[in-house]
């Protein structure tokens, strides 16, 4: 992986946030380079700190175009693929997670680093019927987090923290996830706590 990404280095550091677009969207559908594009985002950002949020925007977006393909190849009959190229236990595991969670289980898979199953998602999500706009916007929110915390955190730390993520990418995504979901259930009781204060 390492020499990988040394290959891809000067062919990103050349097309910048065009290259990792591509990258990103490459790796998001049917070619996988598990942890490329981060620790792309990590060094370009130590390269050039000032642009951060622009190589978080474009391999976000990169992502959700990645993403769309596999999504559109099960919404047009992806049922038979999943058969076929996955252990049905896996899939009937999956299936039930998506079942209940729906366009949040995107977004929480879309954080996580692999061996996270992102792409059995994608396809069931198409199969599944959950609708472009909202598949689009949960890879955003999940990707968006994921790039763009890595880009700040390799703004404001530098190389410390593309050491650390490349040693502990499993542990860091979770790490990231556990830091939004807390995020989030502190802001849903905030809002409670607000919405009780307005009705008394």
């Amino acid at each position: 992986m390492d020499q990988f990404v040394a290959w891809l280095e000067p062919i990103v550091e050349r097309f910048g946030g065009v290259g990792m677009f591509i990258l990103a969207a490459v790796d998001c559908s049917f070619i996988s380079m598990p942890n490329a594009s981060d620790v792309l985002i990590i060094w370009q950002t130590i390269e050039h700190p000032d642009r951060w949020a622009y190589y978080a925007f474009m391999t976000t977006l990169g992502s959700v175009v990645g993403s769309m393909v596999i999504y559109e190849f099960g919404r047009r009959g992806g049922e038979a693929f999943l058969s076929r190229r996955f252990k049905p236990e896996k899939v009937a595991r999956v299936r039930a997670v998506f079942s209940r969670y729906g366009m949040w289980a995107i977004v929480v898979v879309a954080m996580l680093p692999p061996p996270a199953p992102y792409k059995v998602f994608l396809l069931l999500a198409g199969v599944g019927g959950l609708g472009p706009g909202v598949f689009a916007l949960s890879v955003v929110i999940g990707r968006g987090l994921r790039y763009g915390i890595e880009a700040w955190l390799a703004r404001v730390y530098g190389e410390a923290v593309a050491q650390l993520v490349k040693d502990n990418m499993a542990a860091f995504g979770w790490w990231v996830l556990a830091g939004c979901l807390v995020a989030g259930t502190m802001a849903f009781v905030w809002r409670q706590r607000s919405g009780r204060r307005r009705a008394a």
